[in-house]
């Protein structure tokens, strides 16, 4: 599998200049390691913006898409440590999508991920699905290792922040994510789907990211 497990959590965030140091170290420090650790979690990923926002990106893969309502998870989100409060409290534009992955393509990743936020009306689900599962063909774009989409569950698609609205119109968008080797390969092919007519109109955002580091489970076992 190029994506390991069925469920992903992916976050993104701003942070103030003031906080970011202090933000990466614990990330770097304590928050990954804590979230891979739980039962069911795989493996985490941790990505800065090459152009895009916001700035910071995370994965974290699951075994199945009902690990991230289990409750090992559930606990672990409700008994977060002091660092972890004042670092979440500090978040700015945050993006949370508990999601599913439902279609993955190549193998491997990439030192660059390519992003592109879609949403569907929710009688285009179907046939958005089978225009993206044909469009995805990593093998036949140099540069590019893998490619995959998440669909986000509306319901436990939520910030954790405290301004967090319990109406988001976000909740349910899905995410195209490309892995390559470098930005200028990830570049060429989020412009070519971004261009398609058929998936053009539901676009929301595009980015590209460089990866900072990744853990899997067995780095911690």
């Amino acid at each position: 599998m190029p994506i390991a497990g069925k469920g992903m959590l992916l976050t993104s965030m701003d942070i103030d200049e003031a906080h970011e140091a202090d933000f990466n170290r614990w990330y770097d420090r304590e928050h990954l390691e804590e979230r891979v650790a739980i039962e069911g979690f795989i493996e985490a990923r941790r990505y800065a913006a090459i152009e895009g926002s916001p700035k910071y990106l995370s994965l974290y893969s699951t075994e199945t898409f009902e690990v991230l309502d289990s409750p090992a998870y559930r606990a672990a989100l409700a008994n977060q440590t002091a660092w972890s409060k004042a670092s979440i409290a500090r978040f700015k534009n945050m993006i949370r999508g508990v999601a599913r992955i439902t279609i993955s393509h190549g193998k491997g990743r990439g030192a660059v991920l390519g992003i592109i936020r879609i949403r569907p009306g929710k009688a285009e689900h179907d046939r958005l699905r089978e225009a993206l599962n044909t469009a995805l063909d990593a093998q036949s774009i140099d540069g590019i290792i893998s490619m995959h989409v998440i669909e986000n569950d509306p319901v436990l698609s939520k910030p954790l922040t405290d301004k967090a609205s319990s109406s988001d119109p976000g909740a349910g968008d899905w995410f195209v994510l490309i892995d390559a080797t470098d930005a200028a390969s990830a570049h060429s092919t989020i412009k070519r789907l971004t261009d398609n007519i058929a998936f053009k109109p539901l676009i929301i955002s595009r980015g590209v990211y460089r990866l900072l580091w990744d853990i899997a489970r067995a780095d911690i076992s």
